[in-house]
């Protein structure tokens, strides 16, 4: 599968931005979705995956509350809606996708269950 991230771009603190990711290649809804994220000089984060049939949302406390993943399968695509943006917000943010079957928060956020990563897009959140 190949991935293709837009969407990001500069803002202010306090304001949203939403984050496209789309595929080709396999059938989308086989594939659990990831969004990740590496600030400069930091490792790559998890932000937020979700399951195959886009009923299930996992998030990193930092973003709870703020961000929202979503999937449309009909249009092989994720999203990251991301409101309430900080400064420490900024990064890469990279969507992924993961083929294996995976169990429990935890593994939906560990980097090594991925396989599949998209070029990257940048948000930067201005103070």
């Amino acid at each position: 599968v190949q991935l293709q991230a837009s969407g990001g771009g500069l803002v202010q603190a306090g304001g949203s931005l939403r984050l496209s990711c789309a595929a080709s290649g396999r059938t989308f809804s086989s594939y659990v979705m990831g969004w990740f994220r590496q600030a400069p000089g930091k490792e790559r984060e998890f932000v937020a995956a979700i399951n195959r049939s886009g009923s299930s949302a996992y998030y990193v406390d930092s973003v709870k509350g703020r961000s929202t993943i979503s999937r449309d399968n009909a249009k092989n695509t994720v999203y990251l809606q991301m409101n309430s943006l900080k400064p420490e917000d900024t990064a890469v943010y990279y969507c992924a996708a993961s083929d294996r079957v995976l169990y429990g928060s935890i593994s939906y956020s560990k980097t090594y269950n991925y396989f599949y990563w998209g070029q990257g897009t940048l948000v930067t959140v201005s103070s």
